[in-house]
């Protein structure tokens, strides 16, 4: 009896992971894909399309067992990540359930086994683990789109102070910029005049962008743009200066890492590369002492 129940939860552990592997793989839509960056790198208007809840059970399962402040979360994450059109809400929900549910019967299937401490705190770090992948893959893949976009900043600012300089309004550099930028930025860019083009305030479109993203120095030019379009500011000189100040945080950030550099390579100077100098150098001298004292 010991023994099937062994080869059953053997079965369901096997089971269970490859056919979540496999629906991922198969359910990601690259035509869709393809044609939505493509559209968006053209900068046509597309209508924001809301995500239903849910259109599968055990999405439904994780509606309902999820706290809505940690689906809220969720959906913040999944903001900060571009909205990734292989992980919509519901398949995210729904590989917390699958991966919670694995990582949890490994969990009680190693502390049941395993005797020692060693074991059972394995068997309870899967256990979390499982739960919280896909928190980890959304904020790993969010914090790098909010990399990139930040490397983007300034140069972009530097595009639509130069359109706007030319002649155009700060509407029509920032279609400029969007059209012939590539990257995160550029999307976010276009789809900020999306919600113009959709009917929403511009205020409420700035803002929209600001919330958006983690970067202060975009929530900072946000903010000058709305004061700047609430008393009347020119825009060219809100463009000027904080394009300036962009193009300085750059420097100091590039300084910042020059400067951590050294205390980055310590480390690896004193596990890796002095004890190989140490054995290269000192090497033949001990030897030759060891010879030297074991003759006499």
């Amino acid at each position: 009896m010991i023994m099937n129940l062994t080869v059953l939860s053997s079965l369901v552990l096997v089971s269970v992971p490859i056919g979540y592997l496999a629906w991922s793989l198969l359910s990601v839509d690259r035509k869709s894909r393809t044609a939505t960056l493509a559209i968006l790198s053209r900068g046509r208007r597309v209508a924001e399309v809301q995500e239903k809840k849910s259109s599968g059970f055990i999405a439904a399962i994780g509606y309902r067992l999820i706290p809505p402040a940690y689906v809220r979360k969720l959906d913040r994450l999944l903001s900060l990540a571009g909205r990734p059109i292989s992980m919509p809400l519901e398949k995210v929900l729904a590989g917390k359930v699958i991966l919670g549910l694995t990582g949890a019967s490994l969990g009680l299937y190693l502390s049941a086994v395993g005797t020692t401490p060693i074991m059972k705190l394995a068997g309870l770090f899967l256990l979390v683990l499982g739960y919280f992948i896909p928190d980890l893959l959304l904020y790993s893949k969010g914090q790098e789109r909010q990399k990139v976009m930040q490397l983007e900043l300034a140069n972009t600012l530097d595009q639509m102070l130069i359109s706007v300089e030319a002649g155009l309004g700060f509407e029509g550099a920032m279609a400029r910029a969007g059209e012939n930028g590539k990257g995160p930025l550029a999307e976010e860019l276009v789809r900020t005049l999306q919600d113009m083009q959709v009917g929403r305030s511009r205020r409420e479109s700035y803002t929209a962008l600001a919330e958006r993203t983690s970067i202060p120095e975009l929530r900072s030019f946000v903010q000058a743009v709305v004061q700047a379009d609430t008393y009347g500011i020119a825009i060219s000189r809100v463009l000027r200066v904080q394009a300036k100040v962009m193009r300085v945080k750059r420097r100091q950030r590039a300084e910042e890492k020059a400067m951590k550099l050294p205390v980055m390579i310590l480390f690896p100077l004193l596990f890796f590369i002095f004890p190989v100098l140490f054995i290269a150098i000192l090497g033949p001298a001990v030897i030759n002492t060891v010879v030297t004292f074991s003759g006499q």
